[in-house]
């Protein structure tokens, strides 16, 4: 039987990939997106396993919230790349370093 505690287990082992994702790789503004994605994917799989463990919807609905914001937040990101990228000709994040100031 599937109990909170393997739930909680992958739902670590996809934050930690998600945290190494942003540090290991800090050449490619795509792939940071994407573990930033796997960060709020880990905590929707709390919220829900912990929804279901206590017998309350709040978790749930939460994470239909938590999941709204993610899909906001990639279609955002990836316009703001697609106008840089006609702009600038790369994505290289040491080149988005250049603007500021």
């Amino acid at each position: 039987m599937i109990t909170l505690g393997h739930y909680l287990f992958v739902s670590a082992i996809l934050f930690v990939m998600g945290v190494l994702g942003i540090f290991i790789n800090r050449k490619n503004i795509i792939i940071i997106l994407m573990a930033i994605e796997l960060i709020l994917l880990s905590v929707n799989l709390n919220l829900v396993a912990f929804s279901a463990y206590l017998h309350d919807m709040v978790g749930q609905i939460f994470a239909m919230f938590v999941l709204t914001v993610a899909a906001g937040e990639a279609a955002i990101g990836l316009a703001i790349l697609v106008i840089y990228f006609r702009g600038r000709g790369t994505i290289a994040v040491e080149d988005a370093n250049r603007m500021k100031g």
